[in-house]
């Protein structure tokens, strides 16, 4: 197998947090090309379309003039973006603009890095060649069946597996500096289905991983919505479960929402915590907001459990490559100091 079998995220090396935070500039940046999906997952909310439509969200795709205002708008900032990711709650090859805007971006020179998440449906050699030549670095695929009949009783979607894998292999053959990952979630599969999963895509991606089912969503029962049992001893990459009071999220990444807004987490799927709108705010005047730093001290004085969408959050404890528990009392300082600078 060529592949490398490691998570998607990057666990090892990161910027220890503690020696940046208060950030001038956002290391992350998440922009929804599409906030709808062609896929009905079981283990996500958009895969629940009559729970989507009660959170009363806008579905649909980025407009594309929106997107370079929130792009040209990144020169505000001191510094250039470290990363975009372009996906957040849909699938981003649903916007016929993605190629576009990911050249823009690049183009931009306000950003070094643009990685996007999909479920692969519409992989395809034309269509990707497009995506790579406009300068994208990395796709994570998610896999969520190794057959038509098991996509089909996970996602809800029919599907020609065959055909499918067809089109990862011919994605390989073009990616040129493109990083492939490619990822599913193993609490469904059986031990011959984990070795299936391996020899199928092991040598056609540069990494692999087989992730735990996590209850990150915030008013979202995976266990009952799904049918999948989470698994009380182990996070999403595999690594043992932490109990995090700071979530660090807010304190280097923000997200933008298919129609504009800014929501305070890129788990905000219902849209309920928006803290700025694109249209007629600028991303430098969101991360500088009081609604930003208030998410952000109520964290550094461990009250999350008081904020609605981070109160029930298991990102933290099933997910969190980073902890800054322990600093949380010389950030708020830090943060403090910022805000009257």
């Amino acid at each position: 197998m060529i592949a490398k079998i490691l998570p998607r995220i990057t666990i090892e090396n990161r910027t220890k947090l503690e020696t940046v935070i208060p950030l001038d500039t956002p290391l992350v940046l998440f922009i929804d090309p599409s906030s709808s999906c062609n896929s009905k997952c079981k283990f996500c909310p958009n895969g629940h379309k009559i729970i989507i439509k009660c959170t009363g969200r806008w579905q649909g795709q980025m407009n594309f003039n929106l997107y370079k205002k929130i792009i040209d708008g990144l020169a505000e900032f001191n510094t250039p973006l470290k990363s975009l990711k372009l996906y957040k709650d849909g699938e981003p090859m649903l916007n016929r603009n993605l190629a576009k805007m990911i050249k823009y971006a690049k183009d931009s020179g306000n950003v070094k890095y643009i990685d996007t998440t999909t479920n692969g449906f519409l992989i395809n050699k034309y269509r990707m060649k497009t995506l790579i030549n406009a300068g994208l670095d990395k796709i994570n695929i998610s896999v969520n069946g190794l057959s038509d009949d098991q996509f089909f009783n996970f996602c809800g979607v029919k599907i020609n597996f065959n055909k499918y894998v067809q089109n990862i292999k011919d994605l390989y053959e073009i990616r040129k500096n493109c990083e492939i990952v490619i990822k599913t979630t193993g609490d469904y599969l059986t031990e011959e289905d984990k070795k299936k999963f391996y020899n199928i895509f092991g040598n056609y991606c540069d990494k692999i991983f087989i992730e735990n089912a996590s209850p990150c969503w915030n008013n979202f029962n995976v266990e009952k919505l799904s049918g999948i049992k989470i698994n009380t001893e182990k996070g999403i990459y595999n690594k043992k479960l932490t109990d995090v009071k700071v979530c660090p999220y807010i304190f280097y990444q923000m997200s933008v929402n298919s129609d504009g807004t800014v929501s305070v987490c890129f788990l905000d799927w219902e849209h309920k915590v928006i803290i700025g709108n694109t249209k007629i705010q600028s991303l430098k005047e969101i991360w500088n907001s009081t609604g930003t730093k208030f998410y952000q001290i109520t964290n550094l004085e461990k009250n999350r459990n008081d904020l609605y969408l981070c109160k029930n959050c298991g990102q933290l404890k099933y997910g969190q490559p980073d902890n800054i528990d322990k600093y949380a009392e010389v950030l708020k300082e830090k943060c403090l100091k910022k805000l009257c600078e």
